[in-house]
């Protein structure tokens, strides 16, 4: 057995700040009211999160690219065979992968969904001004509904999967703490140094200034 590092410091937080992050929206949305304030700040985080793990997912650490975990239909076979192929375990197995990025894409339409809901009570999204009546009613319907249940349900799956390969022996908690995974076969480390750390800074520098300008663009026209 030997210890690589997995998982660079940028993409194990990313994963606990966006856990946090959802689990806080879900409930900010059940209570309503004043936590609204609350919900509509964590949306705006997860939006930096998501637009954050886009550009990671070509600069990030190997295991951390899409390149290296978006499944093929060879590769999600040669997983559900059993192959013992360290690609197919080091990271996110094929199945995990398929989980990952329709977490993603959901989060990803409850973000957009979220910037153009209107519950005509406490909340109205920053760029509500800026759509038409039909595409509201359309966000707001969308983004309380089934993107929310999808959301819900994803959560479950993720959590369910964890305790289904923890009695398996495999812990994939762990691995995403500390980085770094035990394993039988070499495989490549990601990179995970003090300059990998500086450029998702600059990443995420870069995307919050991105949702920034978003919110301000949709100020400005309920102001005109």
């Amino acid at each position: 057995m030997q210890s690589v590092r997995i998982w660079d410091l940028p993409t194990r937080l990313f994963h606990w700040v966006l856990a946090l992050a959802v689990v806080l929206l879900v409930i900010s949305a059940k209570v309503g009211g004043d936590a609204m304030h609350l919900h509509m700040r964590l949306g705006y985080l997860v939006f930096a999160l998501l637009l954050f793990r886009l550009v990671w997912g070509v600069l990030g650490g190997h295991w951390s690219r899409f390149a290296r975990f978006v499944p093929t239909p060879a590769r999600l076979r040669a997983y559900l065979r059993g192959s013992p192929e360290a690609s197919l375990h080091a990271g996110h197995n094929p199945l995990g992968a398929l989980s990952v990025l329709a977490m993603l894409a959901v989060l990803s339409l409850q973000v957009a969904s979220g910037l153009f809901a209107d519950d005509e009570i406490a909340y109205s999204g920053p760029l509500t001004a800026r759509a038409s009546h039909a595409l509201i009613k359309l966000a707001t319907r969308w983004h309380t509904g089934p993107g929310q249940a999808l959301v819900l349900a994803l959560v479950a799956l993720h959590v369910a999967a964890i305790a289904w390969y923890w009695r398996r022996g495999q812990n994939l908690v762990r691995p995403m703490l500390s980085g770094d995974k035990s394993l039988t076969q070499a495989v490549p480390a990601s990179r995970d140094g003090a300059g990998t750390r500086a450029v998702a800074v600059l990443v995420l520098a870069a995307a919050a200034a991105v949702v920034y300008a978003v919110v301000q663009w949709g100020a400005r026209a309920s102001l005109g």
